[in-house]
């Protein structure tokens, strides 16, 4: 056979180009995808440990986005490409429920979980009780108005009638993981994070948990969203046997079980 010159090899060569990456667009959709999970930042350890198990035994691939649930809701609503949601706040997926962006049958009330308040290693406010929270000068809770955290922690000192008396000390942050950080460093007296994010650092102190029976009640559910069918075997892996364990290593409450 000639050698192909000129017009007729420089066709062959753009076939050859365009057929191969035919190929390979057609080998990344068939052996590999990414689903996007939308999650509460207090779950950042353990679903990061679940994404391993996950990517390592199957050819889709977890894509992790963490933040504050009332933030992440947002997100969805305005079309963000998640296909799963796993929320600190069950109202948070009830309202996408309601408003049909949560695929139907899909949801589940997973976990619990309970407040504590810590304090920076070596700080200098002693903090044992409720009470003494008024010795502190500034208290970082994620956002009262809005982030799970902060709203479970306002609802808790309004109900032990703290609330009016420590709502100027507050410095509001953007997630649970904020507030953590800011008690971290030192830039505050005290602050109110779910108990699960104490397990994470060495540099706080946990000056006391409030009980599940005097605090808000906590419930983390999850669902796959409207339209990401993919989202379907993503929360059933997440609410297996398998899933709880790792959750409750980490300090969560299982209060489902599949």
């Amino acid at each position: 056979m000639g050698r192909l010159r000129g017009p007729a090899r420089r066709g062959l060569l753009v076939a050859c180009a365009v057929l191969g990456f035919a190929l390979l667009g057609f080998a990344r959709g068939a052996y590999a995808a990414d689903v996007v999970v939308f999650a509460a930042a207090s779950l950042s350890d353990a679903l990061g440990e679940l994404a391993g198990t996950w990517d390592a035994g199957r050819p889709d691939h977890l894509v992790l986005t963490f933040g504050a649930s009332s933030d992440l809701a947002r997100q969805i609503r305005a079309g963000a490409p998640a296909a799963v949601f796993f929320s600190a706040d069950v109202r948070r997926v009830a309202e996408l429920e309601h408003e049909g962006l949560v695929a139907a049958g899909s949801r589940h009330d997973v976990l619990s979980n309970q407040l504590a308040v810590i304090v920076p290693q070596g700080g200098t406010v002693a903090v044992a009780t409720p009470d003494d929270l008024r010795a502190c000068r500034h208290i970082a809770l994620a956002d009262p108005e809005a982030v799970p955290a902060g709203v479970y922690a306002r609802a808790w000192l309004t109900s032990i009638g703290l609330w009016e008396a420590l709502r100027d000390r507050v410095v509001p942050t953007v997630d649970v993981r904020a507030a953590l950080a800011a008690v971290e460093a030192g830039h505050v007296d005290a602050g109110v994070v779910y108990q699960t994010d104490t397990r994470v650092t060495s540099r706080v102190r946990v000056a006391f948990t409030v009980p599940r029976t005097a605090g808000p009640s906590i419930v983390y559910s999850i669902a796959a969203l409207a339209g990401r069918p993919e989202g379907a075997e993503v929360v059933r892996f997440l609410v297996s046997p398998e899933a709880l364990a790792v959750y409750e290593k980490y300090g969560f409450v299982a209060i489902e079980t599949q």
